[in-house]
């Protein structure tokens, strides 16, 4: 009787322990085995492909590691110039784990996915500009900001192969210092105060010119209007405009002169 509890008790501790003992690993994902006792604890040299896998969950873990490409926004860092300069950092990046190098990852770090890319890829890529920056001037960065950002990410991209990963891209979201920004700013506002008293000219010679043609061609309708105007054609401009009454004040105008 005291066997027949006993199996009893053990049948759904065996029915627990089998279903908990299978998971099914999704696409996109690698899985990797881990024996968390005895003589084989480790990683084992494996990597397991999607689909259900089979463990003993007493002895056993398996964790999952992504293999698309995923992107993490840093917090912004400062970092100074060979100079002295302070600049900050606010990069983002894109990555993915390398098929096939899960199990040496974990291996290495005993950390999942996201803890090791807010630790250790955060530090690769703080290391990455930080050497940079360490080799450039100020004003190297600002004239050669492209080049600059190209030795990052190729710096931070060998780094991060080494550990498994692969780098898909990054932005540096680099900000001047203030100061520099305020020398930008300054030099900026003096060149479009320069391009608009440069305008402001401009106009004042167009409008200048404009008076000097207005007062050229006034000057010579005056002089046509001068030569045309005649005594004859004054008086004639008077009779067309003559009403035919006399003045009642004044003397009568004389038409026409006594030729005798």
């Amino acid at each position: 009787m005291k066997k027949l509890y006993l199996y009893l008790l053990l049948v759904p501790v065996f029915i627990i322990g089998a279903v908990s003992s299978c998971t099914r690993i999704d696409a996109g994902h690698e899985g990797v085995l881990v024996k968390l006792y005895g003589t084989d604890k480790g990683v084992q040299d494996v990597s397991l492909v999607t689909g259900r896998v089979w463990y003993n969950p007493f002895t056993e873990e398996v964790f999952e590691f992504p293999t698309f490409v995923q992107t993490v926004d840093y917090p912004n860092f400062t970092v100074n110039a060979k100079d002295g300069s302070v600049f900050t950092v606010d990069p983002t990046i894109s990555f993915r784990v390398i098929a096939g190098e899960s199990p040496r990852i974990f291996a290495k770090y005993r950390k999942d996915i996201g803890q090791i890319t807010q630790t250790t890829l955060f530090n690769y890529t703080r290391d990455a500009f930080r050497i940079q920056f360490n080799q450039y001037s100020t004003d190297s960065i600002i004239s050669n900001r492209q080049s600059f950002e190209d030795k990052v990410q190729k710096a931070l991209g060998e780094s991060l192969q080494r550990e498994g990963f692969q780098l898909e891209q990054m932005t540096s979201g680099l900000q001047y210092p203030e100061v520099i920004v305020q020398a930008v700013n300054l030099k900026n506002q003096a060149v479009q105060q320069a391009m608009q008293v440069e305008n402001e000219l401009k106009v004042a010679e167009a409008q200048a010119r404009k008076k000097i043609v207005e007062a050229e061609a006034e000057a010579r309708a005056n002089e046509l209007r001068q030569r045309t105007l005649t005594p004859l054609l004054i008086q004639q401009q008077f009779i067309e405009k003559w009403d035919g009454k006399t003045p009642l004040y004044g003397n009568s105008p004389i038409f026409f002169k006594n030729v005798n």
